[in-house]
């Protein structure tokens, strides 16, 4: 009898370890390197970063990206529980060091699980997100 009991709360307690496992959450692979063509890294924005174009972009992020980068940038969005590949920090030097131009290219064009908006998105309002994306900086 005291076996049983043993037994059956060594089982319980597999059972819960294994639980808790699998609720944490996995490690999401780093996507490769993103080249980006000189015409675009070199691409200077051609919208003002003020108040109304990063309110204008903020609405746009929003509805576009927030669902897999998050609400503040750091790849943390509802979808992106789903994606193979992390969906990037946007407060980080690693985003914030690129050109305006850069992200432009990786939002209009996309590859991989990110989508391309190059027939959804007018040029001027990625522009706009972009100038919101910059707010996110640490």
């Amino acid at each position: 009898m005291k076996t049983l009991r043993i037994f059956t709360i060594g089982l319980l307690m597999t059972g819960l370890g294994f639980g808790l496992i699998s609720m944490t959450p996995q490690q999401k692979k780093m996507p490769e390197p993103w080249e980006v063509p000189a015409k675009y890294k070199n691409m200077e924005n051609p919208v003002e970063a003020n108040a109304e174009s990063i309110q204008k972009g903020e609405a746009l992020y929003k509805r576009y990206c927030a669902s897999c980068h998050g609400k503040t940038g750091l790849g943390d969005g509802v979808k992106a529980r789903a994606l193979k590949t992390f969906a990037g920090d946007f407060s980080g030097d690693l985003y914030q060091d690129q050109t305006d131009g850069e992200h432009f290219y990786k939002t209009k064009f996309g590859r991989g699980e990110m989508p391309a908006y190059e027939n959804k998105i007018p040029d001027e309002d990625i522009w706009h997100m972009v100038n919101y994306m910059r707010t996110f900086k640490k």
